[in-house]
Order: structure tokens, then sequence, then C-alpha cells
């Protein structure tokens, strides 16, 4: 029997990315396709409480859920495959990239994410902006990549982190740590014709630290960055010295 391949995005189940990406796995395995039926950018860890999830059963392994990336892995795992756990979960081709910082605002790697909290081996892949996207660049190694996890499988509590860059000419693969975003964020105060306030993030395009080793250097030197990613986000150094502020 084949193994079972789940796919999600943040883009939605319509986008070039997811396309690429089920072409590319379906190789390994028997695909599971389950997006949100519309774009859900940015949507993070987010997970929908407040009300039903409406399915759309496009066929047997095409599911549209009108929901966050996060409720999809969700469905995926206990609606669509009953709990069955998959091989693998693969999130994107995401239309951007996801480094530094941009990670935690992320639905793509939110969704892998979730699948690691399932147990599931998970891979988050995204592309850099361009003219267009040729999300099938990389083809070779993401198809590569996702079948050494199949076969090896993955530290408990990590997942993947993949970002592509968007060239003529891939010079290469790096594995790296997180690099760290520089925001220039600001609030825009509009005023509506009722006369109330309305507000629009906005701002200057945002930058980074320009350091070897990380996502970004990776990137921009058109190389792909595999950056291993764990949830815990528990800062050990402070632990032990805040234990010593006799708090207890």
């Amino acid at each position: 029997m084949k193994p079972k391949i789940l796919i999600t995005n943040d883009d939605g189940i319509n986008a070039d990315g997811i396309k690429a990406l089920e072409e590319i796995v379906k190789l390994l395995g028997t695909v599971y396709v389950v997006a949100p039926s519309q774009e859900r950018s940015a949507a993070a860890h987010s997970i929908s409480f407040n009300h039903p999830l409406r399915v759309n059963f496009i066929d047997k392994h095409h599911v549209a859920v009108d929901g966050t990336p996060t409720d999809c892995t969700m469905f995926g795992f206990y609606g669509l495959l009953k709990g069955e756990k998959p091989a693998l979960l693969v999130s994107g081709i995401n239309h951007g990239v996801n480094l530094g910082d941009d990670i935690t605002y992320s639905g793509t790697v939110s969704a892998a994410l979730e699948g690691t909290l399932l147990g599931i081996p998970s891979i988050a892949f995204s592309m850099q902006y361009g003219k267009k996207f040729n999300f099938f660049l990389a083809k070779v190694f993401l198809r590569s990549l996702c079948k050494k996890v199949m076969e090896q499988g993955l530290e408990k509590n990590t997942f993947l982190n993949v970002n592509i860059p968007n060239c003529s000419r891939i010079r290469g693969v790096e594995i790296v740590r997180q690099g760290k975003r520089i925001y220039k964020d600001k609030m825009l105060k509009k005023i509506d014709p009722r006369g109330k306030a309305y507000y629009w993030l906005s701002g200057n395009p945002p930058d980074y630290v320009r350091e070897a080793g990380t996502d970004f250097s990776a990137v921009n030197n058109n190389k792909i960055a595999v950056t291993p990613l764990k949830f815990d986000f528990t800062n050990y150094e402070a632990l032990e010295e805040i234990k010593k502020w006799g708090l207890g």
C-alpha cells in the first residue's frame, strides 16, 4: 500500500503553488489535498472555534475548507483520514518566502507546525517573489527531501521550513538558522464617509539583519534555505535566572 501524503497551504486550494507541490510529491505516495477555500495568508496558527467549518469535497482526494491552514491540517487528519497518520505533511508552495520572524505570522508554516503537533513529519515550502513563479525550479530537491523525511523521519517536535529563491539557477542548498527581520510598520489613520476613523497597517518594506548562516543570507545568495524549527519556545537561560528571583 502506498504511503499517504497530506498537502495544505494558506494561498487557497486553487493556488498554483499547491498544484505544483501535488505534482512534485505524487510519485511518492497517495496524495490528499486539504486547503482553504480562499486565501488565508498571515493566518498564523489560528483555529476556527466560533463557527463550524464548511467543507467542500471536490473529490475523494481534494477538499476545500472554509477555514485556516491549521483547520485544514486538523480536518485532513481527523476528518478526511479518520485519525490515520500520514507518512508526511507538506504545506505550500507558498507564494512568497517565510523567513526570520515572518514565520510567526505564516499560515504555511503554522500548518506544518500543527502537523508536527499531531506527530506527522512535516515540511513547509515557500518561494521568493519574482516577476513570475517557477514552482518546479527545485522539484528534484523537493521530491528528494520529502522522500528522505518519509524514510528517516524528523526529531520529535521538529519540522522543516524550506525557502526557495526565485532565480534562473539555484546555486545549492544550505542548512541554516532562522534569521532576524527588521520591521518598519506604522498605522495609518483614515476617516470614512461617515466621519469615523479606521486604520491600515502600513509602512516601509521590511529589512533583515545581514548575517551569514541564516535563511535570509541563503536565499539572497540563490540557495535553498532549509531550517529545522521546533515549537518549544522556552528560554532555558531565562528560566534558570528567573528561578533565582524567589517568586515561588
